[in-house]
């Protein structure tokens, strides 16, 4: 008991809460940072052209050297383009490719804009509160929505590009599908435990 009070404190819990209210901001610019380098053809694949297959290949480059490798992101999930007869890299796979990339991060670095909601919250000492949980159920629902959804997204937008464009693009993803979907159904137990504590509440208040 006497451990539990000593680091279950308020203080240190608001400190705590502040703390990670500043990581998620750092984590949202992080995505955005990422998001615009998608953007900017900076997303690697593996490229087969008519010369050979190069991994970690950029369609912002020109020459497939290391250096171009800089300042680079990836989806982690595995991805193959071929170019088109006249050894280039369609526009369009491109755009299906910042359009995966999109679909990727934006979902998350909403997420954990909610995220920094309840701590910022907690920082003001606002813990059992129907605002938590709401943040709570969007954070999982979003959590849930990228483990589940957003490969299938992908999927559609690879066929979609294939389908107008001369060159090919595949990609085999939902390989972390559980690392995120279990969270997510944690975030929705939590949700519903905030609520039944604002309700048990409301309960108190409305008898005495």
């Amino acid at each position: 008991m006497k451990f539990t009070q000593k680091f279950a404190n308020e203080k240190l819990a608001k400190s705590a809460a502040g703390a990670m209210k500043a990581v998620c901001y750092f984590v949202i610019g992080f995505y955005v940072l990422c998001f615009a380098l998608g953007l900017l053809g900076r997303q690697t694949f593996v490229l087969h052209t008519k010369t050979g297959s190069y991994g970690r290949a950029i369609y912002a480059e020109e020459v497939h050297s290391a250096h171009s490798r800089n300042m680079t992101v990836s989806m982690g999930d595995d991805i193959h383009v071929w170019t088109d007869d006249n050894d280039q890299i369609e526009p369009t796979v491109h755009i299906g490719l910042t359009l995966m990339y999109a679909v990727h991060v934006l979902p998350m670095a909403f997420a954990f804009w909610l995220l920094s909601r309840i701590f910022s919250n907690i920082q003001q000492g606002q813990i059992f509160t129907e605002q938590n949980a709401s943040y709570l159920l969007g954070y999982g629902l979003l959590q849930i929505f990228a483990a589940v959804f957003v490969p299938v997204i992908k999927g559609l937008i690879c066929w979609l590009v294939n389908l107008v464009s001369d060159g090919q693009l595949s990609i085999s993803t939902g390989q972390a599908m559980f690392k995120t979907l279990v969270p997510g159904i944690g975030f929705l137990v939590a949700a519903y435990i905030i609520h039944y504590g604002v309700y048990l509440q409301d309960e108190v208040d409305h008898t005495l």
